[in-house]
């Protein structure tokens, strides 16, 4: 099969019918990896506001208002996010609406299975109440989990991003990392498909709530995966990031 039709093999359902899921780890009854990535219970964390303390904080805003302006922004001002926005925006990408058992939990997105492969990293820039850093979202405990410090955090970013200079002038970087294992228990060779499709899920929820806060983002799938995964500390086999959107306010 050459190149360009193995690419689009990828893109197609086709591989489902050459799986024998009954192989799978959870058919084998290997228990499921669990929700949230562990973290040393020593390290820094900082608490984010609730849905209750944010949502004073946050307009309502009219569905089809923010869909109909929606769109890819690169220029932000010098402005900082407030702490009740960026607990907004993590909730409405990664948040969990419910525990549903052991290893089980629904989101604020939809994902195949309800398997939920990603964790959020955010290089913060301007955040209230924050100090600039890497962080990773600890949805569960609806904290921050302080990485720390990067030197010329800025410059390594945007190098990372092919000088895209934008993704490092934002107030807060999202970055979204798969742990591919979370969806290869149940689908196997057919998890990463799925992997993709949900990442296109967490960005456009992105989108719609940075309206309700005056911001823009812009959607970003060009970077050195080297030099991205080194920056927000993951192996880059069993964990890699896959997408990244910076958040800034706009005029």
């Amino acid at each position: 099969m050459e190149k360009t039709e193995l690419y689009r093999f990828f893109l197609k359902d086709s591989i489902r019918k050459s799986i024998d899921f009954r192989t799978t780890d959870q058919s084998r009854g290997v228990p499921a990896p669990p929700v949230e990535k562990p973290f040393d219970p020593d390290v820094a964390r900082i608490q984010l506001p609730s849905p209750a303390q944010w949502a004073p904080h946050i307009e309502k805003t009219d569905l089809v208002h923010a869909i109909a302006g929606r769109k890819s922004r690169r220029k932000f001002t010098s402005g900082a996010l407030s702490i009740e926005q960026t607990a907004f925006l993590l909730w409405a990408t990664q948040g969990i609406r419910k525990v549903a058992g052991p290893n089980v939990a629904y989101r604020t997105v939809p994902s195949a299975g309800a398997r939920h492969s990603f964790e959020t990293y955010l290089f913060v820039m301007r955040v209230d109440d924050l100090q600039p850093g890497l962080y990773r979202y600890l949805p569960l405990e609806n904290e921050l989990l302080k990485m720390g410090d990067i030197d010329q955090m800025k410059e390594r970013l945007s190098t990372a991003c092919f000088g895209q200079n934008f993704v490092a002038e934002s107030a807060v970087t999202f970055v979204w990392a798969a742990l591919p294992y979370r969806m290869e228990w149940r689908y196997a060779h057919a998890a990463h498909r799925v992997i993709l499709i949900d990442a296109g899920h967490v960005c456009q929820n992105l989108y719609l709530a940075c309206e309700a806060i005056h911001a823009g983002t812009c959607a970003v799938g060009a970077y050195d995966q080297d030099l991205l995964d080194e920056l927000i500390q993951v192996d880059g086999i069993d964990e890699f990031a896959v997408y990244l959107a910076p958040v800034g306010k706009i005029k």
